[in-house]
């Protein structure tokens, strides 16, 4: 199985991205510079609706 090594931007890990994921197309085309590694992509999508639901409950 082919991989690509990737640099996490939030919490600067080395994690790999596998053949057959969106990630390891973007890797190999190049589209895509930035990486985010699936444990901080849960973290900040948790934070987005906690701080979107926040938002609704002020009105």
């Amino acid at each position: 199985m082919f991989y690509y090594d990737v640099l996490c931007y939030n919490c600067k890990k080395t994690f790999r991205v596998y053949e057959g994921s969106l990630k390891y197309k973007q890797a190999k085309e190049r589209k895509v510079k930035i990486f985010c590694c699936e444990d901080c992509a849960d973290k900040i999508r948790i934070e987005a609706i906690l701080n979107f639901m926040r938002g609704i409950n002020r009105f």
